[in-house]
């Protein structure tokens, strides 16, 4: 067996097993400050979470008796601080301890968000939106940004119908690529790219401050299938937080390639590898399945990279715009 066999195989047998050895984070208490736009990373896992159901690996097993309070399905946080809003960025079902960061990362005392931004109709990225209903929070005109296929998906079917008809939400219309001004110093810009869209399209954002932007794709189909260059894409920000589900393909063991077409972060890696420097260092890898090594931080994935001069998104990385 040669090495990168080896290493494969190795990844495959305790991918998971070390997944519970999380890098620090970056801060444990919230970070208040008192004017412009911060961004803070309130998950980072893929949809299912972590550990996952139906996981019956020794690592499972520790986070099921031990959870780690840090393993939480992806979602950013975008506060204005100036004008006192908060964004949330997908509705995921840890909405409810997602929602409390946000709400203390921004010293705040309401419970819901000004609006919220969601990118598909996947478990992990809008049925966070029932807890918003009369059974939980019972909130009142909540704007929830979508596109046209996911605002029909929402309005012709329960529950969400209903979330709408009682106006615990309030649906607010996204267009390819037409900006929404949030207020002078914040605007997003929705843009479709290719995923398995089974009921509604999927779209990443662009997310602009005053100073700095953030591309955010936490779901996509391979780079080369999309008639847009992530490479040029990076350039124009400052921050790029883009889909590493899987590190290799390897993890897959079973599953059909073909039917979970995300880009393997070993792909992005040569993709990017002969990007300039200062390029790299926008890359934060985001949207782990729970068998990734990258959830690992002594695991060499995880050594690779971030020797190759990229980051990996970690639960409350907070960044100014």
């Amino acid at each position: 067996m040669n090495r990168v066999t080896f290493l494969f195989t190795f990844f495959i047998l305790t991918g998971c097993h070390n997944a519970h050895k999380t890098k620090e984070v970056v801060s444990s208490t919230p970070i208040y400050t008192s004017k412009g736009i911060t961004l803070h990373v309130l998950g980072t896992i893929q949809d299912g979470g972590s550990p996952h159901i139906g996981c019956k690996r020794a690592c499972c097993q520790l986070l099921f008796e031990n959870p780690d309070k840090t393993r939480k399905v992806v979602s950013l946080g975008v506060i204005d601080h100036d004008n006192n809003k908060t964004y949330l960025f997908e509705a995921t079902p840890d909405i409810s301890s997602q929602l409390r960061l946000l709400s203390e990362a921004g010293d705040k005392t309401k419970d819901a968000p000004d609006g919220i931004f969601l990118t598909h109709a996947h478990m992990g990225h809008y049925t966070g939106l029932t807890y918003l209903g009369r059974e939980a929070l019972g909130a009142k005109g909540i704007p929830v940004f979508t596109m046209p296929k996911m605002a029909s998906f929402l309005k012709t079917n329960g529950p969400w119908d209903q979330l709408i008809e009682l106006k615990n939400i309030v649906l607010e219309p996204l267009q390819d690529k037409n900006a929404v001004k949030l207020s002078e110093e914040l605007t997003v810009v929705p843009f479709l790219v290719p995923h398995r869209d089974e009921y509604s399209e999927t779209v990443g954002f662009k997310i602009m401050g005053p100073d700095k932007s953030v591309l955010f794709i936490p779901d996509i189909n391979k780079w080369s299938v999309w008639n847009t260059s992530i490479v040029e894409e990076i350039r124009k920000v400052d921050f790029a937080f883009l889909d590493a589900t899987f590190y290799s393909g390897e993890e897959l063991n079973h599953r059909d390639i073909s039917e979970i077409p995300h880009p393997f972060a070993i792909e992005s890696i040569g993709l990017f590898k002969d990007l300039p420097t200062n390029e790299k260092k926008k890359i934060h890898f985001i949207h782990f399945n729970h068998t990734n090594p990258l959830l690992d931080n002594t695991s060499e994935a995880h050594q690779t990279v971030i020797e190759n001069g990229f980051h990996i998104a970690s639960f409350m990385d907070t960044f100014t715009l």
